[in-house]
């Protein structure tokens, strides 16, 4: 809905239908424009990108009505913590953004505010990528005994580069998994606590 408000005022006669939504499903905003119109220049891109989040931020209700926990995520998360184990999450948004995501799913007390990370890096406001942001909260800090990686993009499965860790690549039902490497695929996001 964003999207295609942000298209419709910036004169644009393209649209995002939902089937597309499972293809870009997980990207930066920007990306979703350079899918949609590649012959608009990358500059192009990241100005609706930023109308987007202007628009989201003014009526926080369009982003809202459509966000909805991933079945059985907050259960994972508690059983998570309650075993004693550290979690944090690394989003490609906006800081604001992934705070607010956290409140509305209701998953913000799962993950403390320094352990909360948004990777804008669109806006050079954080580290340039997910792989530069773990590495930069797992220095100086004693070694783990395991890291598990839980995510949806090949992005994701690649910050066992930084660290190692086993990964779990996660595709809602109905969606196709993204094309990478992956130790275990999974739609079942319980089956993550095999690990925990």
């Amino acid at each position: 809905d964003i999207s295609n408000e942000v298209l419709n005022r910036s004169g644009y006669g393209h649209r995002f239908e939902y089937e597309q939504s499972q293809v870009l499903y997980g990207r930066r905003w920007s990306e979703y424009f350079a899918y949609l119109m590649p012959e608009e220049p990358p500059d192009r891109h990241l100005e609706l990108q930023d109308a987007c989040f202007a628009l989201s931020a003014a009526q926080p209700e369009l982003q809202r009505r459509w966000m909805k926990p991933t079945p059985h995520a907050a259960a994972v998360l508690h059983d998570i913590a309650g075993a004693g184990h550290e979690q944090i999450v690394i989003s490609n948004t906006r800081q604001a953004t992934l705070e607010m995501s956290l409140e509305v799913l209701d998953i913000a007390g799962f993950f403390a505010p320094d352990r909360a990370f948004a990777v804008d890096q669109d806006t050079g406001q954080a580290p340039a990528t997910k792989p530069d942001l773990l590495a930069t909260y797992l220095a100086g800090r004693p070694p783990f005994s395991e890291l598990v990686i839980v995510g949806d993009s090949p992005g994701d499965m690649l910050l066992s580069q930084v660290a190692g860790g086993v990964t779990y690549l996660f595709a809602h039902p109905g969606f196709e998994f993204r094309e990478c490497p992956a130790d275990y695929r999974i739609r079942d996001l319980r089956q993550v606590l095999n690990h925990a």
